[in-house]
């Protein structure tokens, strides 16, 4: 253990009061930021001092540990969890404060500013939860901070996660979008998908409008979940071969959880996930990918579209899509676990098994209205929401309108129906 670990070590053991707890197990890990930034964090599991070694040897987190993440450059606590909710912390953080005091406390923490970064979102005794904005309104990709503590003050939770805005990195510019102005946008987003639904068992073709970002020029971002910082490149190419081949694709274990070595945390080394995919990878790759289907899936030649490659954990991803265009939640969908070094696909995830649970739901009926009418009866159902969107090509945060709907309709009926009580 070097000399920044120990410091590190004793500085939460001051910070949480765990004068009562042994460090039983440390580790590390890292993350990238919206930004491309690497951060390292030291990763903590304390036990109380008292606890029974048949425990221990169970490998289990007994009741009253402390599992706690810290940023080994800026100190700054990531997480903090008292398993069970029970703390033997001396730290009676929350003792005594109000509302406006523990918003104090959370901004001394993160280093952010509320209302401008953060807002508080839910409030309930020994608990609060705020949610990343920028200058009061919603951003994207989010972020958020939960706190709990108990009735003597201690803290028993708290996590930040996600993102939260640069405050530098705002695009000044008033926001001039409205429902009115984008007629054409709402059409166009407005579509048919089957969906199943988990009350009825059943699948229902319902119309409903697909979420997306529109700046004030009426152009668009996709509203997706975002490769946040990770080097990834789109392909779309449909996958075709002439032959087989015969011998059986062998799965190989794969690392889920990254080891870091302590050296190499300090060391501030990037993340080789930031590591841009070169052609010739790409090329590489989508030969490992061919020869994957010429095994693992025969006859489907033209069946499957390389959507994109990304690097992920040190690995390359490779995720593919059923070729057939369908207005489906329920897409076929494989993902290839790639060997950035030697670029041979070693294990894949395929949603095959988890869309089959379906197949027992009754098919949907037949449709007796047509898009058109269909929005008629949506328009006024439809929201626009300002939002400040961080666009990667400009790599500042844009204002635009989140149009988004509450509201379907069903295909087979005309009816209007709330998408979340399907």
């Amino acid at each position: 253990m070097g000399p920044r670990l120990s410091v590190l070590i004793d500085f939460t053991r001051e910070k949480f009061g765990l004068e009562q707890y042994n460090l039983h197990h440390y580790s590390f890990s890292r993350t990238i930021d919206l930004f491309k930034n690497t951060y390292y964090t030291l990763c903590m599991e304390w036990f109380p001092d008292f606890i029974d070694d048949e425990l221990l040897e169970e490998g289990l987190n007994p009741e009253g540990a402390a599992v706690i993440e810290i940023d080994i450059n800026s100190y700054q606590t990531k997480s903090a969890i008292f398993v069970g909710g029970k703390s033997y912390s001396n730290q009676y953080t929350f003792s005594g404060l109000d509302t406006r005091e523990i918003i104090h406390w959370v901004e001394e923490q993160t280093n952010l500013t509320f209302n401008k970064q953060f807002h508080l979102v839910e409030v309930e005794k020994g608990r609060l939860y705020f949610k990343s904005c920028l200058n009061g309104q919603e951003v994207s990709p989010f972020g958020d901070i939960e706190l709990k503590y108990d009735y003597d003050g201690r803290i028993i939770f708290f996590s930040v996660n996600g993102h939260f805005p640069n405050l530098d990195l705002q695009v000044k510019e008033d926001y001039t979008l409205s429902l009115e102005k984008i007629d054409e946008l709402k059409r166009a987003q407005l579509k048919l998908i089957d969906y199943p639904s988990a009350i009825y068992k059943k699948l229902i073709e319902i119309y409903a409008v697909e979420e997306i970002y529109i700046k004030n020029d009426l152009s668009t971002i996709p509203y997706e979940v975002s490769l946040i910082g990770k080097e990834h490149l789109k392909i779309d190419k449909i996958i075709t071969w002439e032959s087989r081949l015969s011998d059986q694709f062998e799965r190989k274990e794969i690392a889920i959880i990254e080891e870091i070595p302590e050296e190499l945390a300090f060391s501030g080394e990037s993340h080789p996930d930031l590591i841009p995919i070169s052609e010739q990878e790409r090329e590489k790759c989508e030969i490992a990918v061919t020869n994957f289907l010429r095994q693992q899936y025969p006859f489907d030649s033209g069946n499957w579209k390389l959507s994109e490659l990304c690097r992920d954990k040190g690995y390359i991803h490779a995720i593919l899509a059923g070729s057939e265009k369908k207005s489906c939640v329920l897409q076929r969908k494989l993902l290839l676990i790639i060997d950035r070094v030697t670029l041979e696909v070693l294990n894949y995830l395929d949603n095959k098994f988890m869309l089959e649970t379906f197949d027992l739901y009754r098919l949907p009926e037949r449709i007796v209205i047509s898009g058109e009418d269909a929005y008629e009866k949506l328009k006024d159902y439809f929201e626009l929401k300002p939002t400040f969107v961080y666009d990667h090509e400009q790599k500042q945060y844009i204002l635009c309108g989140k149009l988004d709907c509450a509201y379907g309709i069903n295909a087979s009926t005309g009816e209007i129906i709330e998408l979340n009580n399907l």
